[in-house]
């Protein structure tokens, strides 16, 4: 793992079917909580993907983003992982971000995206 700002070094190269066999989705957060319960702040989103339906995540964001100002937004997330439990929270969604020394920057389209559109 690399640290904040730290370009990620060589690793083994993918192969197609290794990037295929991703579901990655835009949606729009329709909820955001915080998420009294975790150890480290956290935020609890319903995020809207469409067709594929609203699906919970948490997310370690509270440096750069507030509940409030979640709502409504774009966001891309990996949604083919199985559900994990994240802090007592059923996570069925992987946001995707930046890390920086600031903190975890969210990725989303620049313009309005339909829910549930595939991002390859």
């Amino acid at each position: 793992m690399s640290d904040q700002n730290t370009p990620i070094g060589p690793m083994a190269p993918a192969t197609y079917q290794d990037l295929v066999g991703l579901a990655v989705a835009v949606g729009t957060v329709v909820s955001a909580r915080p998420h009294p319960k975790a150890r480290k702040p956290m935020i609890v989103l319903e995020v809207d993907f469409g067709p594929m339906g609203v699906k919970t995540t948490s997310a370690m964001i509270t440096d750069l983003y507030t509940p409030e100002g979640l709502v409504g937004r774009q966001v891309v997330a990996v949604t083919g992982l199985p559900v994990k439990p994240v802090a007592g929270v059923k996570s069925e969604a992987l946001l995707l971000a930046a890390t920086t020394d600031e903190g975890s920057v969210l990725i989303g389209p620049d313009r309005a995206t339909k829910n549930g559109v595939a991002v390859r």
